[in-house]
């Protein structure tokens, strides 16, 4: 057995289980073994009427989420087709109001909590209030056993590497690493932990077992 085959070993045996402790916890939660069920499993909490927008996220681009929605025919509120940052600003504060945002997380705890870290707040503000449901692609490789160490996988690996794609110049982006900078470019303005979710089955994580996102 590979180590890719002896990953998808502990997550099949862990998934459920971070999938049950999402549950008590008042998310709506589900563990998918690959992308694709990952994929099915999503579109079918997605009603066709509904208005769709996202966070930044690799993650629903790797089950192939944002594009599935994109290219069949969904409605969606899409800030990459501004021409302009203050109209871009603008279709991201519309963001807030649509029926589905879709997103995933930086990183998760294995007792059912999410951690994320943002730069202009606006994927945590739609996960926090706003959107009818929030729909959080998870992979595996996310789960840590507590906030601490949650909080510096999304500081040391997340951070660091999401800012160099997207070409920011952070002090990160030299280093690799963190160094608790407060730059006009920081990418780490809020750090939100979500410990329950608090209008039921609003929040519905998608855990997956396979390596996704950063």
């Amino acid at each position: 057995m590979d180590r890719t085959d002896m990953l998808h070993v502990m997550y099949d045996k862990k998934g459920p289980k971070v999938a049950a402790a999402f549950t008590k916890r008042n998310f709506e939660a589900y563990y998918c073994a690959t992308k694709e069920e990952a994929l099915e499993k999503a579109l079918s909490l997605i009603p066709k009427e509904d208005v769709i927008s996202w966070g930044g996220s690799v993650s629903i681009n790797e089950i192939g989420l944002r594009p599935y929605v994109l290219e069949h025919g969904y409605k969606v509120i899409n800030r990459d087709d501004a021409k302009t940052m203050p109209e871009r600003m603008e279709i991201m504060r519309q963001a807030l109001l649509c029926d589905t945002f879709l997103m995933s997380s930086n990183a998760a705890i294995e007792d059912g909590q999410l951690f994320n870290i943002d730069g202009n707040g606006n994927r945590v503000a739609a996960l926090c209030y706003g959107p009818k449901q929030v729909i959080v692609i998870l992979g595996m490789n996310k789960v840590m056993p507590n906030v601490h160490s949650a909080i510096d996988r999304a500081r040391s690996v997340a951070a660091p590497i999401n800012i160099q794609r997207f070409g920011v110049k952070t002090a990160c982006a030299t280093t690799g690493m963190c160094v608790d900078c407060i730059s006009p470019d920081c990418a780490c303005s809020h750090f939100v932990l979500t410990r329950f979710c608090k209008l039921t089955s609003r929040i519905k994580v998608i855990l997956v077992g396979e390596n996704l996102g950063y």
